[in-house]
């Protein structure tokens, strides 16, 4: 067994892994609210009082099991992210630059425990650099619609862990070849534990089904990731991440990332961050930074 297959299954296997840890930490713990929530709804908001901490799936790549508040909104997204690679699979050093303005997650709390998302992609723009022959190729416009719901099993309100489930459906809306255009979708399973000393730890587990870049099928892909963050000092927070892809494509390369970043809050209600991701295989974008925020209401 080659260390590239020996890798991917070593990710894959080790977290999920972690499933049973987690459930064991989540004996004897309540994951009932000490005050009943149950009854709030999109069109009956949650009171400000009872709303709990805000959380987000940004910055980093692991989403996180915790929804937002009935009858609140929620709005995650780049400001700007840019990614450079040129130590990639393509050959004589092809340099592909992209840069994505304004990616946008809207949220909506429908339940205590339910929300719904729409991830929308206002403009793309891909430069195509083939250091070979010199030819430059660029794309650029609207990019894909991607709806999602997250569901929290437990641990939404109190708890030492959290469990959540996220179905998401990705609609070919791109423009200019920037996608695939093709509908697919999948499964993610986000968990939360709180660590000793303050720290927190996110993994994820997520099973989607790809259009195969030849013909008309649909193969698997798996993604696998684990992310520690920590309060630095003040409203400042920071994380580290390690990212995982595999597809079941014949001849698909292992995809692999380690992120780092910060957050910052001002207030209940509102959340600066920036990051960079770096890629640790072949396959993956060099580097990647970005500069985002978050707002509730």
């Amino acid at each position: 067994m080659g260390w590239t297959v020996a890798a991917r299954i070593f990710c894959f296997v080790g977290l999920l892994s972690l499933g049973p840890i987690v459930l064991a930490a989540a004996e004897g713990v309540s994951s009932s609210p000490s005050v009943d929530k149950g009854s709030f709804n999109l069109f009956s908001p949650t009171p400000r009082a009872l709303m709990r901490e805000m959380v987000t799936d940004r910055p980093d790549k692991t989403e996180s099991p915790y929804t937002v508040d009935a009858g609140h909104f929620q709005l995650e997204m780049d400001l700007l992210s840019y990614s450079y690679d040129k130590y990639n699979h393509l050959p004589n050093a092809t340099v592909v630059e992209s840069w994505a303005f304004a990616p946008i997650n809207l949220k909506a709390g429908l339940l205590n425990n339910l929300d719904a998302q729409l991830i929308l992609e206002p403009y793309n723009k891909v430069r195509v650099h083939e250091r070979a022959t010199g030819l430059v190729t660029r794309q650029q416009g609207f990019g894909d619609i991607t709806a999602r719901l997250k569901y929290n099993l437990w641990g939404n309100d109190e708890g030492k862990t959290a469990l959540g489930l996220m179905p998401f459906l990705k609609l070919p809306t791109s423009h200019d070849g920037l996608g695939n255009n093709s509908v697919e979708g999948g499964l993610i399973v986000p968990l939360a534990l709180s660590l000793p000393a303050d720290f927190g730890l996110g993994a994820m587990v997520e099973f989607d089904a790809i259009r195969d870049s030849f013909g008309g099928g649909y193969h698997p892909e798996f993604i696998n990731s684990l992310t520690v963050g920590h309060d630095l000092f003040g409203n400042l927070g920071g994380y580290v991440e390690f990212f995982s892809l595999v597809s079941a494509e014949s001849r698909s390369p292992w995809v692999s990332t380690f992120d780092v970043g910060l957050t910052y809050g001002i207030g209940k209600n509102l959340q600066l961050d920036c990051g960079v991701n770096i890629g640790l295989t072949r396959s993956a974008d060099d580097i990647n930074p970005f500069l985002g925020l978050s707002f509730r209401y």
